[in-house]
Order: C-alpha cells, then structure tokens, then sequence
C-alpha cells in the first residue's frame, strides 16, 4: 500500500477515536412526563465543601484558612451561618433565590478509610456499613436496586452518562451506558506512531517525525505524572468543563427517555494551591454550577418533575495544609437541586462549626448518612414503602428531611 493510503488509514483511525461522542440518537421511546427523573452527580476526588458552603459565621473557618477561606464579603449569603461561593453566582444561587436548591451539610458515609476508591465502591453500592469490604457484593447497586423497585418498561429507563457502567448501576437490570467524551487519548497511539516513524526511516523527515512523537511522549510522561493522584481518584470521569459542555445533550436525555441517570466528574482532589474566591476550585465549582443551569433549562416544564442529587465520596480537611491546599477528610455538603423541590434553605443536623465540633480533630462530621437521607428522598419521590426501601438500602432507616 501506497504512504498515503496508510497514514489515512493511521490517521482517520486514532482522530476518529479522539472526536467526543456525535451518536445521540433520537429516543426509541418517551418516558412518561409523570415519572420523576433523578440525576445523580458524583464529584470524584472529594471536592472541598467548605470553600463550596461557606460557614461564614464561623471565626474558625477564617483561624483555620488563612489562604484559602473566602471572604463573608465574597460569599454569597444564603442565612445567617452560611454563604455560597461566588463562583456559583450565575447557576447555582439564581436556583437557590427560586427555592429550587437545597444544601446538605455534614453529610457522606460512615467509611472512615479516607480511601477515594474504597470509598467511593462503598457509597456507589449502597450496601450496610458493617459489611467487609470483602464481602460486598459490587454486582449490586444502589441505583439498579431502585430500578428494580420502580420496575423496567416504557415509564422507566436507567443510563449512565459514562464510558462504563458504574458500580452504582450494576445489577439485575440491564443498564445501558453512554460516553460523553472519549478524552486522554492521543488522537494516534503507540504502535500506529512507531508505524508511522518507521515509512519515514531513510528519509530527509525521519528526524522530524521521530522527535515529534518523542517530545510528545515525553509531554503525555511529564503530565500523568503531575497529575496522578487526581486522575486515579476521577476514575475516568469526565471534567467539569466537559460536563458543562455535554449538560444540555443528557438534559435531553433525560427530559424524554431517562428516569434514572447517572453520571460523574472528576478532577476534585485539591492537596495543591486550592484557591479561595478563585483559583483552581472556584474554577471548577463554575463549571459544573453552569452545566447544572443550563441542565435544569433544557428540561424545561419537567425540571418540576425533576431531583438532581450532587455528592462526592468524602469531605476535606477543615484546615489548610503546607501547599495551600486540603487534604483527604470525612463529612460533605450535598446538594439537591430540582424544580419542586423545598429549596432556598440548609437542611439535616447541623452543628457549630468549631474547633471542639471536627471529626477526630481535622473534618467535618457525618451527621447526615447517606444511605438514611437518601432513602428519605426516594420515599417523598416514588412513595416507597419500608419493605421496598429495605431492598435499596439494606439495614437502613429512611429519614426524611423534607427535601421534596
């Protein structure tokens, strides 16, 4: 064959692969306007709740950061304890004055292992805290549990918005997935590099072309180092900024087929140079407020009929560190957005936020479990009974908190 012939071949096969995803076919069937839509958003990483819902009454938060804390001044108020970060000033607070956004803090799981995937498996799963991590079963969670009550059909499809099917989803129930973006990969990869290097050997180009895939190795090296921890613990997850991007397209997902959606964003896990009012985290937390705006726009009269539920596998530490960042931590904030849901407050149990009130000296407490809030919000959404909520979370006690 012909040096054209192949590198077109070459070529067109690794940029194909780099393209993000074009096949957003038309739904084969419309889910009922009358089921409830839920979304579940996991932040892979741990994203740091208190420069998300900033305690602004708190002397601590300010004794406790200061490089990182954002201002009262900046703070967006919310009551007279708290105040939201002035990244979401355009998205998310414009919710929050409708009454269509809730804040959860003090909320996660009981896993104290501070392990972003042992923890992350044991939220996704659902399963009792007591259970060993041996002995979970991770062909089962949560969500498919929840379909499986619901039950399949033409008024109920589940998704997950990612390259896999996630734990969360796994089950009984066939699951379908649908990748965003197919994103780190190199638009030609290794062998179809060294292919191309070797037609151009003996010739005036072989240099060029040679020293290019090398400096670009050397490149791809140098930044998967950098980046290693924050993108073992985003497990593939798309970015905040493709999730803003790509909010519309699931929106129309979910406002005519899907009633059970799924999906993540990583790039949360801030030990270096967090930032405050700006900086790496506002960055981020504006990313994602716009890709939620702009989800709750283009569900358009079913954003009434819709829960969108943001949750993370764990908090950060409450104090800065050396590098002006945080580190691994416990309790979180959730969010519940949605058009009918009872917003425009902070709900759950709540403490001062102080030094004699941190978990072990350094975190947030867990005084929302999950599992327990969660089942609260899936009874006022579905009007499930105890034996059904038995079934999605076992060996939990639903509690409701008046979310919806």
């Amino acid at each position: 064959m012909k040096r054209r012939t192949l590198l077109q071949l070459g070529l067109g096969a690794g940029l194909a692969s780099a393209l993000p995803m074009q096949l957003w076919a038309a739904p084969a069937a419309t889910a009922s306007p009358e089921t409830p839509r839920l979304l579940v958003v996991f932040l892979r990483g741990a994203y740091d709740a208190a420069n998300l819902l900033v305690p602004t009454s708190s002397s601590f938060y300010y004794e406790s950061r200061p490089n990182i804390a954002i201002a009262k001044t900046a703070a967006l108020p919310l009551d007279g304890d708290w105040g939201l970060a002035p990244a979401l000033a355009d998205s998310i607070h414009p919710l929050w004055l409708k009454s269509q956004a809730v804040f959860v803090p003090f909320a996660g799981t009981n896993d104290t292992s501070r392990s972003h995937f042992e923890t992350q498996d044991h939220i996704e799963l659902g399963q009792p805290d007591d259970v060993a991590g041996g002995n979970r079963d991770f062909r089962s969670g949560f969500m498919n549990r929840l379909a499986g009550v619901l039950g399949s059909g033409s008024r109920l499809e589940a998704m997950a918005f990612t390259d896999q099917v996630p734990l969360i989803l796994r089950g009984k129930l066939p699951v379908a997935n649908q990748a965003l973006r197919d994103l780190g990969k190199p638009a030609i990869n290794a062998a179809q590099a060294q292919t191309i290097a070797g037609m151009y050997a003996g010739t005036r180009l072989a240099g060029t072309v040679s020293g290019g895939f090398e400096v670009r190795d050397e490149v791809t090296r140098s930044m998967s180092a950098e980046a290693g921890e924050m993108e073992a613990a985003s497990r593939n997850a798309i970015a905040a900024k493709g999730f803003a991007l790509e909010a519309r397209r699931v929106a129309r997902l979910m406002r005519d087929r899907v009633t059970l959606g799924f999906i993540d964003v990583g790039g949360w896990d801030t030990h270096v140079g967090e930032g405050g009012a700006t900086g790496q985290l506002a960055t981020k937390l504006g990313e994602l407020g716009k890709g939620l705006a702009l989800f709750a726009d283009e569900m358009g009269p079913q954003w009434n009929n819709t829960v969108v539920v943001v949750v993370s596998e764990f908090g950060r530490t409450f104090r800065e560190n050396g590098n002006r960042g945080t580190d691994h931590g416990h309790g979180s904030a959730y969010w519940v957005l949605g058009g009918g849901v009872k917003g425009g407050r902070i709900a759950g149990e709540q403490v001062a936020v102080n030094a004699s009130t941190l978990f072990q000296n350094r975190d947030y407490p867990v005084l929302n479990e999950y599992r327990s809030l969660l089942g609260g919000l899936f009874r006022r959404m579905y009007g499930l009974n105890d034996a059904q909520l038995a079934a999605v979370f076992p060996g939990a006690s639903a509690r409701d908190i008046g979310l919806v």
